[in-house]
């Protein structure tokens, strides 16, 4: 009697020690049967995460067996996978999808367990800001396997379950100029076009906990500690203030490694390396002293000439890093130029 095709994909996935030829059938078994038998897809995910003999794709598969299962499902094994090293970091969100706020108290035991992996532990407390809409995770990098002991927040996690987990606001939306909903100025002309490109990138991801690729009003005090420093131009001064990019990021092919553009808060900084000496504080030689570095690709400075100020703009000139001396050429003839050029990048 033939065997039925899933059952055989079942046989074979088991059976199977090549990691390339399991991801292989593990595609066409969520490709060919996930949509008409996701249940029977899931208890086959599920026993391979128990019991199956390749290690590291029992914990590869934890996304799939989330992503699958629906609200009030297999709490049972992702209470489970917490006891379990490279299964407990995705099954926080399994718990919290299955269990919902019943998930709180087992994933705050985890957060606090100190005998537990730092990053499953920072997880938890990700996951539980995200699900409650509590601030746990504010400016921390959207990977919680990038985050320190000390950047856990225990002591506000505790709080909010010593008040019986409160649902919170949520992360405001950064502050936005009104003219990129209405630009009139060749400037604000291009600021928009700019906006409507990262919002298309954000709609894809983003985490409001430090949120990226967003054009916002820049606060006072930066603008002022700026202005101590330099001159701008008016297009530019008028950009930073109105639109500074907040973790900014354009990948494209036109730049070499991505273009970052910086921001009103990070302007200054943003100097050390080329200009001056972070530490010492004094100027590097072989820097033109007027060229102000206002976007980088691959560590590749992107200047703004401020000894070439005309009309309320200045040119754009870029330069290689590490070749033994600045060798700069004019990229653009002004920042608005630059601006337009970034937009149709992005």
């Amino acid at each position: 009697m033939a065997v039925a095709p899933l059952a055989a994909l079942h046989r074979k996935l088991f059976d199977e020690t090549d990691g390339n030829k399991f991801a292989r059938l593990k595609d066409r078994l969520l490709k060919k049967h996930a949509a008409d038998e996701r249940q029977a897809v899931l208890a086959i995910l599920i026993a391979y995460a128990r019991d199956g003999q390749l290690l590291h794709w029992r914990a590869f598969l934890m996304t799939d067996i989330v992503a699958l299962a629906e609200p009030g499902e297999y709490g049972d094994f992702f209470s489970w996978s917490l006891d379990i090293d490279g299964l407990a970091y995705w099954g926080v969100d399994g718990m919290l999808k299955s269990m919902g706020k019943a998930a709180y108290a087992p994933l705050v035991a985890l957060a606090t367990a100190e005998n537990a992996k730092l990053s499953v532990r920072a997880k938890a407390v990700k996951s539980l800001a995200v699900f409650s809409r509590q601030p746990f995770d504010a400016g921390l990098p959207y990977d919680p396997g990038h985050w320190k002991a000390e950047q856990l927040r225990l002591a506000d996690v505790l709080a909010w379950q010593g008040d019986a987990y409160p649902d919170g606001a949520g992360h405001a939306v950064p502050a936005t100029h009104a003219s990129l909903e209405y630009p009139g100025t060749p400037l604000e002309k291009a600021a928009a076009r700019l906006e409507k490109k990262l919002a298309a990138s954000r709609k894809k991801e983003q985490d409001l906990a430090q949120p990226s690729n967003w054009l916002t009003i820049a606060s006072a005090a930066d603008m002022a500690g700026i202005a101590q420093r330099w001159a701008l131009p008016e297009h530019y001064r008028r950009f930073l203030a109105c639109h500074s990019p907040l973790r900014v990021f354009i990948d494209s092919r036109q730049y070499f490694q991505g273009l970052s553009l910086y921001g009103a808060a990070g302007l200054i900084k943003a100097q050390h390396g080329y200009a001056w000496n972070p530490v010492s504080g004094e100027a590097i030689a072989g820097w033109p002293e007027q060229y102000l570095v206002i976007a980088d690709a691959g560590a590749d400075p992107y200047c703004l000439d401020l000894g070439a100020v005309a009309d309320g703009d200045a040119p754009v000139y870029r330069a290689e890093h590490g070749m033994g001396a600045w060798r700069f050429e004019r990229h653009a003839d002004s920042f608005i130029d630059f601006l337009n050029e970034i937009a149709t990048a992005a």
